[in-house]
């Protein structure tokens, strides 16, 4: 598959403008990391198509997503807690993994069936993860249930995920596809590929399972990441968007799980400018409910973790409900069972619902 580099992004694509702002924005981040500490790790559980398992979570320090170097996506400010310099070498990466398999010995135990890896770019990125660093991480975790990897489409290749098939790892690729709608992509989020992209990516980890898997079957599929109002979106845009979106994803063959993110507010972002502005509101919590509710027959798992619920930079209600309404959307990922909204109610519904009709793009947010 071809790879991409940040200028033939940037030529004729229109986005000239949003990397430039991009750009200064970040620019201004005078912070440094370690490469020998990751950026975050963390125990859970999460829904898989083999049911509830323990999860470990692992975010790389890396030297950042590509396409974030170049400018990158409104929302997304993860590359400003990445290692100056643009790489970070094979033992520094290992030494990462060592200090989160310290973590999950001290807090867990048992090992965690799932291994979730994300490094704020694409794991399968050789500029970001050497080949050999791949294998190395395969080979760590080949006595867990399934691994699930961070890309951006581009960099899905059957060789790279054969490194965990061979290895007996259901596998998975997280893809940030953020909308199955391609202008919304590029205009509101500012990411460069297609949907048609994403289809792709998911054919090839469908064909690497199939090649590699004993039966024949796949054992290697794609969770998408979608992004729950991206800037420039009224609310009521940002519902019908995701809710078909979801749609989509589901009905593409090989992407067993939709995972909604609502947008948070990040600093050094595009995102962060809009709501020290006044001009960016994080979706209410009803929203969420909504659009899970709405998209519970589709034929995927279907989830969602509002980061940051309840504070003015994460999704939110009045601040009342916002931990009932927060404990009913984890109640669904884990049991699939819209049923549990019924359960949460409070006065601010009311208010959401006034936004639902009212809010436009043009007077945008209407409810602070």
């Amino acid at each position: 598959m071809s790879q991409p580099t940040p200028e033939s992004y940037e030529s004729g694509r229109g986005m000239d403008a949003h990397n430039e702002v991009m750009r200064e924005i970040r620019a201004r981040n005078d912070e440094s990391y370690e490469p020998t500490e990751p950026t975050r790790v963390w125990l859970d559980e999460d829904n898989t198509p083999d049911g509830v398992r323990q999860s470990l979570t692992i975010i790389l320090n890396t030297g950042g997503c590509r396409w974030a170097r170049a400018g990158g996506c409104t929302m997304c400010g993860y590359v400003a807690e990445s290692v100056e310099g643009g790489s970070v070498g094979h033992e520094n990466l290992m030494t990462q993994i060592e200090h989160c398999l310290g973590h999950e010995a001290e807090n867990a135990e048992k090992p965690a069936e799932i291994v979730k890896i994300y490094t704020s770019g694409s794991f399968l990125d050789e500029r970001e993860i050497p080949a050999e660093t791949r294998a190395a991480i395969a080979e760590t975790f080949a006595d867990r249930e399934r691994i699930v990897v961070e890309s951006l489409p581009d960099f899905v290749d059957r060789g790279k995920l054969a490194d965990f098939l061979d290895r007996g790892l259901e596998t998975d690729v997280a893809i940030g596809l953020e909308t199955a709608t391609d202008r919304v992509r590029h205009d509101a989020v500012n990411k460069y590929f297609d949907f048609a992209d994403f289809e792709n990516a998911c054919a090839e980890a469908r064909t690497a399972g199939a090649e590699t898997g004993e039966t024949g079957e796949p054992v290697a599929g794609v969770k998408a990441y979608l992004l729950m109002k991206p800037p420039f979106l009224a609310e009521p845009d940002a519902v019908a968007d995701m809710k078909q979106s979801i749609r989509g994803c589901a009905a593409v063959e090989g992407c067993h799980t939709v995972s909604m993110n609502p947008c948070n507010v990040q600093r050094h972002t595009m995102v962060e400018e809009l709501y020290h502005d006044g001009g960016f509101r994080p979706p209410w919590l009803w929203s969420i409910c909504d659009v899970l509710e709405s998209t519970a027959d589709v034929d995927a798992l279907v989830v969602s973790d509002p980061v940051g619920h309840g504070s003015d930079r994460g999704p939110h209600n009045c601040g009342e409900c916002d931990d009932l309404v927060q404990r009913a959307i984890k109640d669904f990922d884990l049991r699939q069972d819209p049923s549990v909204f019924e359960e949460v109610s409070c006065a601010c519904e009311s208010t959401w619902e006034y936004v639902m009709r009212e809010e436009t793009a043009y007077n945008q947010p209407l409810v602070r």
